[in-house]
């Protein structure tokens, strides 16, 4: 899916009625003189918007201070006209963007060529107006904005558990989505994972879910564009209630993705959530690290093998020289043996750090539920989930219909086998 087609979804969609208590700030960057009196006009007609200063060059050095050109705070609305110089207005949008991330860059244009639009969405711009511009886009436009800033306005709920692997194949995503097929299911929490994977992720395949069109990193690059209504439509659905935002398929183009976007993209993402599980590749990439210091917790899978607990201290030491506080790290010793090559203390030993977790190696049971598509049914009376549903519970969930201080009673049939 590319910008463009995100914009028409948004565009043909019906908008709430918006409505704010305090206007939004608008600034502009070299409007054309016909532009900025409908910005004007709007402005004196309808309270929406404050117009706060109309700027007559790009700005597109690197030096250039974006409170010193915007204004302290920045603006809620930046609205740059490409139809005068289209690089340095491109440049100029990426600049504001990156400065001031939560500021809405629009573009304003007479060309309406589809790949120029796309140019100026990947700049930076959530929105592409078009000269002569008229009341009811510029309207909408503003409102998507409202709707956003009203939102952010909200408490987070979510929980975000980060899970990554000490080095491939250490089973990351077998137990993110049984663990979050089992929130879903057996604890009636609202919980999402995402796919971090810049390609190739498995969480779909896992989930037995194959009918999606759009994956995690178009969500980030639309981030300035995201609502309820846009979210739906990046959201595959398991059966068990559980949602995922899935990763590209590997035939996608690397993305560039701006700093602070992830981060944005998961405050948007906790509102709507009781646990936001994520899958992450093995690494410490621009897009881990930023997500790495977003999230609540850092869960580090690992087996009991050499090379795999290598390189847990090597990421617990490098993590910690980054400044990122060591108590978020928590060490997931999958597939564990009891009687294993490795002894539970010589592991706690060459970590420096207790195990958190321990999830019992069962490789037939979890390969079975990987070929059927659904953990939840075909690891129902497994000791994996026994130990999950206990993470869970440590996680702070608690069943589904259990009220403090109630006894649990014993329940039949396939709920009741999560259940014991």
């Amino acid at each position: 899916m590319n910008p463009m087609s995100i914009r028409d979804a948004i565009n043909s969609s019906p908008r709430e009625s918006f409505s704010t208590n305090e206007p939004l700030s608008v600034v502009g960057v070299c409007l054309d003189e016909d532009t900025w009196t409908v910005l004007k006009q709007f402005a004196e007609s309808a309270p929406l918007i404050r117009l706060r200063s109309h700027l007559s060059e790009y700005r597109v050095q690197e030096t250039d201070s974006a409170s010193d050109w915007l204004g302290d705070p920045p603006p809620d609305i930046c609205l740059v006209d490409f139809d005068r110089d289209r690089r340095r207005a491109a440049m100029a949008a990426e600049n504001i963007h990156s400065a001031a991330p939560e500021t809405a860059v629009f573009a304003v244009s007479t060309d309406a060529q589809p790949d120029l639009i796309i140019q100026a969405m990947r700049s930076g711009c959530s929105e592409y107006l078009l000269k002569p511009m008229g009341r009811e886009q510029l309207l909408n436009a503003v409102a998507r904005v409202g709707g956003r800033r009203r939102e952010r306005t909200q408490p987070f709920r979510a929980q975000v558990l980060a899970f990554m692997g000490a080095k491939g194949g250490c089973g990351v995503t077998s137990v993110v989505t049984q663990l979050g097929a089992l929130l879903a299911n057996s604890f009636s929490k609202k919980t999402l994972i995402v796919d971090l994977h810049p390609d190739f992720g498995d969480a779909a395949l896992y989930l037995g879910l194959t009918k999606y069109r759009y994956h995690f990193f178009e969500l980030v690059e639309n981030n300035d564009r995201l609502d309820a209504e846009l979210l739906q439509s990046f959201l595959a659905r398991h059966p068990s209630g559980l949602e995922l935002i899935p990763a590209p398929e590997g035939n996608d183009t690397p993305r560039r993705i701006l700093p602070g976007a992830v981060a944005q993209t998961f405050d948007f993402l906790r509102m709507r959530y009781d646990y936001i599980l994520v899958d992450m590749p093995p690494g410490l990439s621009d897009e881990n690290l930023e997500m790495i210091r977003h999230c609540d917790q850092l869960h580090m899978v690992t087996v009991a093998e050499v090379s795999a607990l290598r390189n847990v201290v090597r990421h617990l030491d490098y993590l910690t020289r980054k400044e990122i506080p060591r108590e978020r790290f928590r060490v997931v010793l999958n597939r564990h043996q009891k009687r294993g090559l490795i002894s539970d203390g010589e592991i706690e030993k060459t970590l420096g750090q207790r195990i958190f977790w321990k999830v019992p190696n069962q490789y037939a049971h979890v390969v079975k539920a990987i070929n059927g598509g659904d953990p939840v049914a075909q690891l129902a009376t497994s000791e994996v989930t026994k130990s999950l549903k206990d993470l869970a519970s440590n996680l702070g969930a608690k069943p589904a219909g259990e009220k403090k201080g109630e006894k649990k009673k014993e329940s039949s049939g396939f709920l009741g086998l999560l259940g014991r």
